[in-house]
């Protein structure tokens, strides 16, 4: 989070490809780092942690540079269907590169397993490197477009002009407002533990179980995306998809409060797999919606803001569930963990339409004629 707004500045100023590319080889440099630490044996907390901190903070800058470089290489009618394609990969990486990594190190240790990733991510890097340049519309090789030097444009000012861009921009800034919406009110993830214990039995298996049918939601509306990618109405299609992800939170906190606090010995099966499917039919509409608010935020913002606009987007991604989970969490401590879902999920719906109702502009948007 705190890279996040000055590494779309960087995107804004510099080639974007060499930013990907510097950014991915601390990526590679990060893995290199743990494998190396596994071998060594140093079972260091503190190194761990900022290993992981160096690698968090080189992705904040990487992915805003790469969900800039999209819109350069496509025309905007395929951006719904690169997304959907991106969301895909992502989805099918948090499926099963967990169970994956699970697998390697059972059969062969960290260390060969880290190894295993640091030789794997070599051919993420030689992709980057086969891109073209990609500079920023109206800079050039020697500078920005005004013939002044890009480095002393990059800092605070350069992050604070597009913050104020985005103040004007109604459409864009609504895809922020309605994803902060769904994620700080209604993210269920850290109520899973307590489900699979307290609820649902099953424990860890249940916990498991809730977390991959959120993930193969995502999947399975990515795979069939195909149609809605066509449709340009982009508004309503992420208004009615952040509407069904908060009526499936509440569907999932429902499951719970009809099971009731009772630390079953056994696995209730039907209420497992109720509020499974409920978590999947919340994966997809997150997926859906986070397609078509990525698919708006790179078609109608200009190039020169691209990168800004990006880093405030993972700023948000990275900010909005953490602090949901705070919301949920305390919730759940209040008034059980069920309730606290279906209040969620309903608290969203409500605020979002509200939202929706402030701002005319977003649900009349047309992928036609995009507008900031």
């Amino acid at each position: 989070m705190a890279l996040g707004l000055y590494g779309g500045a960087l995107v804004d100023h510099y080639d974007r490809r060499k930013v990907s590319l510097v950014s991915s080889a601390v990526l590679w440099l990060v893995v290199a780092g743990i494998a190396a630490q596994a071998w060594l044996g140093l079972e260091s907390v503190e190194l761990l942690y900022g290993l992981v901190a160096v690698q968090s903070a080189a992705f904040a800058i990487n992915n805003p540079a790469r969900s800039a470089i999209i819109p350069r290489l496509l025309p905007k009618e395929l951006m719904p269907a690169a997304n959907a394609l991106a969301s895909l990969s992502m989805n099918v990486a948090l499926t099963g590169g967990p169970l994956i990594g699970a697998l390697l190190v059972a059969q062969l240790g960290y260390a060969w397993a880290y190894t295993l990733d640091m030789v794997l991510f070599l051919a993420a890097l030689w992709a980057v490197f086969r891109l073209p340049p990609v500079l920023p519309e109206g800079v050039g090789e020697g500078g920005s477009g005004n013939g002044r030097s890009r480095v002393g444009a990059v800092g605070l000012r350069s992050v604070l002009d597009g913050l104020r861009y985005l103040a004007t921009q109604p459409n864009v800034r609504t895809t922020f407002l309605v994803d902060i919406c769904a994620m700080v009110l209604s993210f269920p993830r850290v109520l899973w533990p307590a489900a699979g214990v307290i609820y649902l039995g099953g424990g860890e298996t249940t916990t498991g179980v809730l977390a991959a049918a959120f993930a193969v939601g995502g999947i399975l509306a990515s795979v069939f995306s195909g149609g809605l990618t066509r449709l340009r109405k982009q508004g309503q299609i992420i208004v009615w998809a952040i509407t069904a992800w908060g009526l499936s939170i509440a569907a999932f906190g429902l499951v719970l409060v009809l099971v009731g606090r009772g630390s079953p010995d056994g696995t209730i099966v039907w209420a497992v797999v109720a509020a499974g499917i409920a978590l999947a039919f919340a994966g997809g509409s997150d997926s859906i919606s986070s397609v078509f608010r990525q698919s708006i935020l790179q078609t109608a913002t200009p190039d020169h803001m691209r990168g800004r606009l990006q880093g405030v987007f993972i700023v948000v991604v990275a900010g909005g569930p953490r602090l949901g989970e705070m919301v949920l969490g305390a919730e759940a401590t209040w008034f059980g963990e069920g309730w606290a879902a279906v209040a969620g999920g309903l608290t969203c719906v409500v605020l979002l339409w509200v939202i929706v109702r402030l701002t005319p502009r977003f649900w009349r948007y047309d992928a036609r004629h995009p507008e900031p």
